[in-house]
Order: C-alpha cells, then sequence, then structure tokens
C-alpha cells in the first residue's frame, strides 16, 4: 500500500507575477532552480508530456509528467504519467510589482517507507524545495535587468 507525502513551500520574488509565469511555464528552464532536476526535455513526438531526471545523493529517477490544470499567471499543476508516482502545483499571486510563488510537490511510497520519509526526511525535502524558489527568485531577479517594456525577460 502506498502513502502520499507532501511539502510545500513560498517566497516573494520581486518580478512582475507575468514574468514568474514564463519563466515557470518554460519547463526545460527548471533545472536551473532546482537542485534535484538535472533536466527536463519536452517530447518532441509528445509536446503536452514532459521527461523528467531527479538525481541526488544515490538516489536516481526518471518520469514523465503531464500539466493537468493550466490557468495563466495562477496555477500550473501536473501530475506524473510513468515513472516515480508525483504531482504538484505551482502557484502565483500577484502583488503588483512582486508575486508570491508557492510550490506543493507530492510524491507517493509504499507505507512504511513513507513514515520513515516523513519523519526523518521530510523536513530536508522542504529545506531542498524552499532553497529551490529562493534559487528560482536570485534567478529570475537577476534576469530582471533585461526585461523588455513589456516586462517579459528578452532571453525568453
Amino acid at each position: 500500500m502506498a502513502e502520499w507525502s507532501e511539502h510545500t513551500v513560498q517566497v516573494d520574488v520581486e518580478i512582475p507575477v507575468q514574468v514568474a509565469w514564463e519563466l515557470w511555464s518554460d519547463l526545460e528552464r527548471i533545472p536551473h532552480w532546482m537542485q534535484w532536476i538535472r533536466s527536463v526535455e519536452i517530447l518532441p513526438d509528445q509536446p503536452e508530456l514532459s521527461r523528467w531526471h531527479l538525481a541526488t545523493r544515490g538516489l536516481d529517477f526518471n518520469w514523465h509528467s503531464r500539466i493537468i490544470k493550466q490557468i495563466p499567471h495562477q496555477i500550473m499543476q501536473w501530475e506524473s504519467v510513468t515513472g516515480l508516482p508525483n504531482r504538484g502545483a505551482v502557484r502565483f499571486y500577484d502583488r503588483g510589482a512582486h508575486c508570491v510563488v508557492k510550490l506543493t510537490v507530492a510524491y507517493s511510497l509504499p507505507a512504511w517507507v513513507s513514515q520513515w520519509v516523513d519523519g526523518l526526511v521530510g523536513p530536508h525535502v522542504e529545506r531542498t524545495l524552499l532553497g529551490d524558489l529562493e534559487r528560482f527568485r536570485a534567478y529570475s531577479q537577476g534576469l530582471s535587468v533585461g526585461l523588455t517594456p513589456a516586462g517579459l525577460p528578452q532571453t525568453l
């Protein structure tokens, strides 16, 4: 029997919500700020799917994921369709010149492993995800130097 472990973190980012949305919508950029994600590739023959590779400290996982809900500038929700069972969402809260980015990640593990993960590894996962969002903040604000008049990075 499997159980789901879920972790949520958020940060305030000094960029407009449109810029944050554009960066997260380009899934192949995510390894720039997510420490454990080695690569994300949109499948050329099935562009609704993406191939993810996670690697850290001897753990190595691959899976395919599909976006299941997308409301521009508000939410992008996904779930895995193969490989490591996971799901989650990134939410965006518009605060004018800045925004709040809230990330929720959940993964399914056997029940006996889930109890161990929640107690020992869960806090490490949350610290890593918070670090990922802090790296996103630094990455996105570093791009803000090159904003176009429309407010979107020139490099997108």
